[in-house]
């Protein structure tokens, strides 16, 4: 009876991983497989064969509750990060202007984001954008025009409140402040799971603690 327990775990995780595998190739059935996806990369992964993006570039991570209206218009370059953002490519106002004036219009466009960038929480990405490369877009954003490479933008509507170098420059020497940066300094990556554990173990301590 020991046995049991450790054994139906076994059987359920292996059941698990069989039906990721097989929804993720099959496409069939976008909501279970959401349930199932283990990561934001792979949701991306996945997205590629079967969301109906023009298209989407390696690496890229998406969150699973990230909002886009018509995929079919929006293109995502390389190492590309959305958060839980919102693609909005047409304006669906349009509808309460015929009820109103009787006139037929149309207010839709495409939304272009480019290699290297990383779009915050809650942020809005509008029709007819192009995200430039190597750009973040702050959480809360409201961006509504072309943002230019290696430019970081804020606010409703969004501005330009930097460059990329500088916030990197700035956040390294914020960095560096740090008890635990000579950790920092050895991860593999920007995220490294093999030290995550001694890193939360001293942030808390550092925080709460101190």
């Amino acid at each position: 009876m020991h046995l049991f327990v450790p054994i139906l775990i076994l059987l359920i995780s292996f059941f698990k991983l069989r039906l990721e595998l097989w929804l993720f190739h099959t496409g069939w059935n976008k909501s279970l497989y959401a349930r199932f996806c283990p990561s934001t990369k792979r949701w991306a992964d996945y997205l590629r064969l079967h969301g109906g993006f023009e298209s989407i570039g390696e690496n890229c991570d998406i969150n699973g509750d990230a909002l886009i209206s018509d995929p079919y218009l929006v293109r995502l370059g390389k190492n590309v990060t959305l958060s839980s953002c919102s693609l909005i490519c047409h304006d669906g106002s349009i509808k309460q202007i015929f009820n109103a004036t009787g006139l037929k219009v149309d207010a839709v466009g495409k939304i272009d984001i480019k290699d290297n960038c990383f779009i915050g929480f809650g942020a809005t990405i509008l029709r007819n954008v192009t995200i430039g490369p190597n750009s973040i877009v702050a959480a809360g954003a409201v961006v509504t025009k072309d943002v230019p490479p290696n430019s970081v933008v804020a606010g409703i509507p969004a501005v330009v409140i930097g460059t990329i170098e500088a916030v990197a420059k700035k956040l390294q020497d914020e960095s560096r402040q740090l008890p635990w940066y000579d950790i920092i300094e050895k991860r593999n990556g920007s995220f490294d799971e093999n030290v995550e554990p001694e890193l939360r173990t001293i942030r808390r301590k550092f925080f709460w603690d101190s």
